[in-house]
């Protein structure tokens, strides 16, 4: 299909969203950096992330543990992760069981330790299961880290992350690209961060 004077707005429109959401990310740098040093020292103590999302942000956790599980980049370290919406025998069984809210709560309550870090992901931040988990992972000691879009939504008005991460968009596929562009950012910032480190409990220099 020919592309005729009338469609340039729309793509104008469409890169000017992003291009917001992208500027926003930038500002937001240094609440990154943070996220990725504490993430970075969780690791350092033998810590493990543990990532957790419905539908399309269930395939960002698989991403985000499969880039920490399996470097892209040949002679990075593997760091250990797991995604909780891979187990579909087990998010159907709490399911059923227990109710959707339960399903990353469950198996952070038999998977989880104090050094271990949570990631939940949410679109819009109003994923019932995604808050319950984040709330059980903080009872629990976890290093809690949230992505969500929007106004950051339930999981941002209920404090239970310690580093949120917010797209500054309320367009799905804006805060999706968003999110997986954070997703690689925390992969290789916490790298840069564990590298920089001195014996396991120095800190980091």
């Amino acid at each position: 299909m020919p592309v005729t004077s009338t469609m340039h707005p729309a793509v104008g429109a469409a890169f000017l969203r992003r291009d917001r959401a992208g500027r926003a990310l930038a500002a937001d740098s240094e609440r990154i950096a943070l996220a990725c040093r504490e993430m970075a020292l969780r690791f350092r103590r033998g810590g493990k992330l543990i990532v957790f999302g419905n539908g399309a942000c269930g395939t960002d956790a698989a991403h985000l543990t499969a880039e920490f599980m399996h470097p892209v980049i040949v002679g990075r370290r593997t760091l250990p992760a797991l995604a909780l919406s891979n187990d579909c025998a087990t998010v159907t069984g709490v399911s059923g069981r227990e109710g959707l809210a339960e399903v990353f709560a469950h198996q952070l309550r038999r998977w989880a330790d104090p050094a271990d870090m949570a990631l939940g992901i949410s679109h819009d931040g109003r994923c019932e299961n995604v808050l319950r988990g984040l709330e059980t992972a903080e009872e629990l000691g976890l290093l809690t880290v949230a992505l969500t879009g929007g106004d950051g939504g339930t999981v941002a008005r209920h404090g239970v992350a310690d580093h949120l991460l917010i797209a500054a968009s309320d367009d799905p596929a804006v805060v999706k690209e968003v999110h997986v562009t954070l997703c690689h950012l925390l992969w290789e910032l916490v790298h840069v961060f564990f590298e920089k480190a001195g014996p396991v409990g120095e800190g980091m220099r």
